[in-house]
């Protein structure tokens, strides 16, 4: 069982901001902007590149749900950032999808 499933569970506490049927969003523990929440199906997808075509709804369903959660926190207006990390190159930590929302600052680019 991966952290995020724990979180999910309940039995590692979390801030969350959202939650529904479908995904969860909380507060990450090391943010890397003055906003920073991750994003999370509560189905485990080890990563986006391992999605298949059965998850075609929930990956649009967290997309729009990025978005109504920052207009829900008062960051969509200035602006924000979706992150998806997949594989060890890309700065997966934890193999369960999820995405970063960054906001709260002017991000640079390119990231990384």
């Amino acid at each position: 069982m991966t952290l995020f499933e724990k979180i999910c569970a309940r039995e590692i506490p979390a801030t969350i901001v959202h939650e529904d049927e479908h995904c969860i969003c909380f507060k990450d523990i090391a943010p890397q902007a003055p906003v920073h929440l991750l994003l999370i199906p509560r189905k485990p997808i080890p990563r986006i590149a391992l999605a298949g075509d059965g998850d075609q709804a929930l990956l649009g369903h967290l997309l729009l749900t990025a978005g109504k959660i920052a207009r829900e926190q008062g960051f969509a207006e200035d602006g924000f950032r979706i992150v998806i990390n997949n594989g060890r190159d890309g700065g997966e930590a934890v193999p369960h999808l999820h995405l970063h929302l960054l906001a709260g600052r002017q991000l640079e680019w390119p990231p990384g």
